[in-house]
């Protein structure tokens, strides 16, 4: 428990044998309170065997899904077991479990926390035609949750029970997909979102799952994902109770 609320640190990871230990460790000296679960996405190497000898609950995928796939586990299992809150923290290392707690603080006013590299901590930084695309995006999506939003594709972010069940059932497991989709049908369903500075790390080991091929793609992808994600449907029940009201 942490303030009274039953909260759960979602890893996803694959192909982190190297690093996983280690994350998992500092997440729980740092996070006496909270529950860590790893989802394996389908790793080829010793990751799941890791993770269970760090001491972590291990949800293990048959083949690679992608982080959304992963996602939409580790929320299905926090809303089963009935958690208050899920922040996903990737298994890489660049997500510093020390910021949780300003998570946890903002998500007292929102339904959904996304901790921010732009937004004046760290000195993370992207350059070229992506640093554009992000620009663009984040534009659009501040001005449809009415709040200035700089890095809405930052994998680091806590929700409450309401959203968490909601993502449980319709979490997207598209590249991509599942920072600005999820994103967007949130703001969309009705649901807050906040965002909180935080400095990211370098990863400490593993592979990134991001391909050469992907980062190619990358302007198209997110193009597509936006134009995806305004027009589809939402599939979202209306929050019966919204904190950020």
């Amino acid at each position: 428990m942490i303030d009274g609320k039953r909260v759960l640190i979602i890893l996803p990871a694959w192909m982190e044998a190297e690093g996983v230990a280690g994350v998992i460790k500092e997440v729980r000296a740092t996070l006496p309170g909270a529950d860590t679960v790893v989802v394996d996405d389908g790793s080829p190497d010793e990751t799941s065997r890791v993770a269970l000898g760090a001491g972590a609950r291990v949800l293990r995928l048959p083949y690679n899904l992608g982080v959304g796939g992963a996602m939409r586990l580790g929320y299905r299992y926090a809303a089963d077991n009935n958690y208050d809150v899920a922040i996903q923290v990737d298994a890489d290392g660049q997500h510093d479990p020390r910021c949780v707690p300003q998570l946890l603080k903002e998500l007292e006013h929102a339904d959904l926390v996304i901790g921010a590299r732009f937004a004046g901590e760290g000195d993370y930084s992207v350059r070229g035609p992506r640093k554009w695309a992000m620009k663009v995006l984040a534009a659009v999506l501040s001005r449809m949750a009415h709040t200035r939003l700089t890095d809405v594709t930052s994998g680091f972010r806590a929700c409450n029970r309401d959203l968490l069940g909601q993502f449980a059932r319709t979490y997207p497991m598209e590249y991509l997909g599942d920072t600005v989709e999820s994103t967007v049908s949130a703001i969309r369903a009705g649901y807050t979102v906040r965002q909180v500075p935080v400095a990211m790390r370098e990863r400490i080991a593993g592979t990134p799952s991001q391909s050469p091929l992907r980062a190619m793609m990358y302007l198209l992808r997110i193009g597509l994902i936006l134009v995806v994600a305004l027009g589809r449907k939402v599939d979202m029940q209306q929050p019966s109770v919204t904190t950020g009201r």
